[in-house]
């Protein structure tokens, strides 16, 4: 996509409004969110060889920090385009400086796992996150009052976490875990502290898309990840009868996941900043638990075969677990908003007691989780279509 060329290469980066007609993800903001699809893959493929090596809580926490360092850079991005994308050819050029520390990054993933050092991954971290102080520098030359103390707020915060994450590469090992921890918060409270005054103008529909459509980004990457997974056992071990119930049951946990997420339209929601900061942060643990789904096909595909040293229960666990964090995410995030009754409320939370039983059921657990999870789908969409019957006073069919 050129610049019209009624337009100005270079133009003023203020603020779009919140009320604009049409908003909708641009062609940059989809290329950026894809080229993030090679840092979670990198973090996944990690998180899989810990696990079936036998280092499931030394995997977890890596790939708890590596995957926060990708989705925090992909939140701050999104939210800071949702509400000053101009698409200048400066502002254009920034954003593939971004992009390129993502890749720097994602480099960088499997050294943090293997080797625990953090070096790639911070300088990819650095780069990203210089380019986001020079755009909240623009906002700052482009406003005044409160709005250019928030832009300098940003800048200044950003910059002092960046400074703070130094300390994953010259601290002791051992107290790595404690940095992430306090930083993580800090990061957080970035966004507050800046717009304690006067908030930023991102667009609700907008927002929302962006979060749906990084969501289907991750599922897809499940779903390719578990392939290729299904591919190699069946090239190299030629085991079909064990991988076809993981494969069904992946694919039936994916399709759930998608439909659950999706079922409700969630813009309504994010009317003040304080439902919006909440709304956003909790992604972390949807965006992290769908890839990590991902992971834990691999990790069974790969039991199956004899390939991981692992215990089926384990391997099981690898499934239903990050399956059932993410229903109850979606559940606290998304569906308790438009359920009505105990009956719908408690669809998600059951589900998500349903997948874990399912962890001690051997080879059978992918299968039995997935099934599960598709009765959830019918079960919450049957319940749903009951009221909406009664509500128009149309007599209610048995199922």
């Amino acid at each position: 996509m050129t610049s019209s060329p009624t337009h100005s290469p270079l133009r003023r980066l203020t603020a779009r409004a919140r009320d604009e007609a049409h908003r909708v993800a641009s062609p940059l903001e989809l290329f950026f969110d894809l080229c993030f699809v090679v840092a979670i893959a990198q973090a996944g493929v990690a998180l899989v060889h810990a696990i079936a090596e036998g280092h499931a809580g030394e995997g977890i926490l890596n790939y708890a920090m590596v995957f926060f360092a990708i989705w925090w850079a992909w939140m701050n991005f999104t939210w800071f385009s949702s509400a000053y994308d101009n698409d200048d050819a400066l502002y254009r050029v920034v954003t593939l400086v971004q992009i390129a520390g993502v890749l720097v990054l994602a480099a960088g993933v499997s050294r943090a796992f293997d080797d625990h050092e953090f070096l790639a991954v911070w300088l990819g971290y650095v780069i990203m996150r210089l380019a986001l102080i020079a755009q909240w520098l623009r906002v700052a030359r482009s406003s005044e009052g409160a709005e250019r103390t928030m832009a300098l707020r940003y800048a200044f915060g950003v910059l002092l976490c960046q400074v703070g994450w130094l300390g994953l590469l010259v601290l002791p090992e051992g107290g790595r875990a404690w940095v992430f921890l306090v930083m993580a918060v800090l990061e957080m409270c970035v966004p507050p502290f800046a717009e304690r005054d006067h908030p930023t103008s991102w667009h609700p529909h907008h927002i929302a898309e962006r979060y749906g459509l990084f969501t289907i980004i991750v599922l897809g990457e499940t779903i390719a990840a578990a392939t290729v997974a299904v591919k190699s056992g069946i090239d190299e071990n030629d085991a079909l009868d064990e991988l076809l119930p993981i494969a069904m049951g992946g694919l039936l946990i994916i399709f759930a996941a998608w439909w659950i997420y999706f079922v409700v339209p969630i813009h309504g929601r994010l009317r003040s900043s304080k439902q919006a900061f909440l709304w956003g942060y909790g992604h972390y643990l949807v965006f992290a638990s769908a890839a990590a789904i991902g992971a834990g096909l691999e990790v069974a595909v790969e039991q199956s075969v004899g390939k991981a040293h692992i215990s089926t229960l384990a391997a099981s666990a690898a499934v239903t677990l990050p399956t059932t964090l993410y229903l109850l995410t979606v559940w606290v995030l998304h569906s308790r908003h438009f359920k009505v009754g105990i009956a719908q409320q408690l669809v998600l939370p059951v589900t998500a007691l349903l997948v874990v039983c399912c962890t001690f059921l051997g080879d059978w657990a992918v299968l039995a989780a997935g099934i599960v999870a598709t009765l959830a789908v019918v079960t919450g969409t049957t319940l749903t279509a009951r009221m909406a019957a009664r509500e128009r006073g149309e007599p209610v069919r048995a199922a």
